[in-house]
């Protein structure tokens, strides 16, 4: 009899172990998400101004212009220099930065790198690979960059902009851009000059009312978070293509893509939410693949002329013909 009952008990402590196993697997998959952090976005900006309230001059420390560089995944830090950055100094946004700050004085352009953590963890990678999520550091990059251009705006009312910005970087001066061509972003869209994005995740590939200017011939695919629009994993939120474009920006939004890279390039159905594991794993390596590290060798015209020397040629000529404020 007492094996009876011995034999009856094994069940119920098989069940106490998988149910505190499946407890345990709850708690490690919450935690897992917590720690990766969700993707946070700004809130609305303070929208147009009002004509009738125009200031007519500025300060004199305001800039004529202020360029905003906001470079890609592994290219800057949260602690570097804005105004001399040295995170990384092969950084690709520095072949257009830098060009334009040599070519005018300060009081013309000010050059702002913004800083962010710029990283790219891959969530199915064992051990750990030790990175910032593309959730956080998306986020701190999109919050840095909205609090400047809000800061400088308020501090500097007749101050025009140039934004730029490569792969996340990219992601983060459109998903701005987008804001401020439907009037709700840090600066009021008749302030910006022009806006380019080079390997834009959020590319989609389209032409017409709101899409962006294609430089270059345009591949078939499409960006890596419109291809896998809707797939959420801890720390990697894809939030699509930009769905009502960019507004009044339209008609100045420059978009750059190479053939090939999967960050913007990606075929429309081979990255799918189906295929999590395989999806997440390709983009985590497309970051880094050749194609998408080499823009500065890219041809984007007749001439011969690269991605970063058409974006340097084009901030410059923005620059050099913006207006110039009366200042005071």
């Amino acid at each position: 009899m007492s094996r009876g009952r011995t034999g009856r008990r094994r069940p119920g402590g098989c069940l106490t172990a998988l149910a505190v196993g499946v407890v345990g697997l709850v708690i490690v998959i919450v935690l897992w998400y917590l720690l990766a952090g969700c993707l946070r976005e700004p809130g609305p900006g303070p929208g147009p101004e009002p004509g009738p309230g125009e200031p007519t001059s500025q300060p004199a420390s305001c800039p004529d212009v202020q360029m905003i560089s906001v470079p890609g995944t592994w290219e800057s830090n949260s602690d570097d220099d804005p105004h001399n950055p040295v995170a990384n100094p092969a950084s690709l946004m520095l072949n257009v930065s830098n060009p334009v700050q040599e070519q005018f004085p300060a009081g013309r352009v000010d050059v702002y790198t913004v800083p962010y953590i710029a990283q790219f963890s891959n969530p199915v990678a064992f051990p750990p690979d030790g990175q910032a999520s593309y959730n956080v550091s998306r986020t701190e990059g999109m919050r840095r960059t909205f609090d400047f251009l809000t800061q400088r705006h308020q501090e500097c009312p007749l101050t025009t902009y140039v934004l730029a910005g490569f792969s996340q970087g990219a992601v983060i001066v459109g998903d701005i851009a987008e804001q401020i061509g439907k009037g709700n972003g840090p600066v009021p869209a008749d302030r910006v000059l022009g806006v380019t994005l080079i390997a834009d995740g959020r590319r989609s590939g389209e032409t017409g009312e709101g899409q962006p200017i294609q430089v270059g011939t345009p591949p078939p695919g499409v960006g890596a978070e419109v291809a896998l629009a809707g797939l959420t994993v801890p720390g990697i939120t894809m939030t699509g293509a930009r769905k009502e474009g960019f507004g009044e920006l339209a008609d100045r939004v420059y978009t750059i893509c190479a053939p090939g890279d999967l960050i913007c390039d990606a075929p429309r159905n081979a990255l799918t939410p189906a295929n999590i594991l395989g999806s997440v794993g390709t983009l985590a390596q497309a970051v880094g693949n050749p194609v998408h590290s080499l823009y500065h060798n890219f041809v984007v015209d007749p001439d011969g002329t690269t991605a970063t020397q058409w974006a340097a040629d084009w901030a410059v000529g923005l620059v050099g013909s913006a207006p110039t404020p009366p200042h005071s």
